[in-house]
């Protein structure tokens, strides 16, 4: 059967966003360098940021209030007003930090958009994930926009149902844990494009022997590969 939908991630895939999250959690363990060591800052931070996913969900306003929560933590309440403004002051700077298309993007999305309809399926911040895509310049190419709170077998099948049928679908993106696994058990196919980076919280074992999965290098591998497909 044809492949009719493209379903892409955003962050990592399209655009840089892990790097700037690493940027910050280095500036992060420099301000509370006076009451840990940065391996025990980022083990506190990490478990709050897993606790509180259920509560903030994705994104760089719940990042920032899980720093805040980690600065409160490791200082036993001792940390200043000082660096909790500055604490502040790098979630705020997270939010409107330039959106930089990853190398090769805007081209294989005009090569895919030949292919089949796209769509932007990511998780996070519905003001934040709007704003990036707008800046980014990509957001033309797309004919939907889902922006969810995770990514499940279940949504991925409501998605594709709306905009056409799981089997006709692929979803790519850089993240096996939320772009492979659950696409696959919904019933489309899914491609792995690796990002250098990946957040702790989205590690998974990649399925190497699932005859609908791929492992590609880049985003524009996949037009061939969804040719091979059909």
């Amino acid at each position: 059967m044809p492949i009719s939908i493209i379903g892409l991630d955003a962050d990592d895939t399209l655009w840089h966003n892990e790097t700037i999250f690493r940027m910050t959690h280095a500036r992060f363990n420099e301000l509370l360098g006076d009451f840990a060591e940065p391996h025990a800052i980022e083990a506190e931070l990490a478990a709050i940021e897993r606790r509180n996913l259920v509560t903030y969900g994705y994104g760089a306003k719940g990042f920032t209030l899980s720093m805040i929560e980690t600065a409160l933590e490791v200082s036993d309440r001792r940390v200043s007003a000082e660096v909790l403004a500055e604490i502040l002051s790098a979630g705020r700077e997270m939010m409107h930090h330039p959106i930089e298309p990853l190398p090769g993007v805007e081209d294989a999305l005009e090569t895919l958009a030949g292919r089949a309809k796209l769509v932007l399926i990511t998780k996070g911040d519905l003001f934040h994930q709007e704003q990036k895509l707008a800046a980014s310049g990509l957001g033309s190419f797309f004919s939907g926009v889902e922006i969810v709170s995770e990514k499940t077998a279940d949504v991925y099948a409501r998605i594709f149902a709306h905009h056409g049928a799981a089997e006709q679908a692929v979803m790519a993106g850089n993240s096996v844990r939320s772009d492979v696994l659950p696409a696959l058990e919904a019933g489309s196919w899914a491609a792995l494009i690796p990002y250098p980076l990946v957040w702790a919280h989205e590690a998974a074992d990649a399925p190497a022997d699932h005859p609908r999965f791929a492992e590609l290098s880049a985003l524009g591998e996949l037009a061939d590969w969804i040719d091979g497909i059909a």
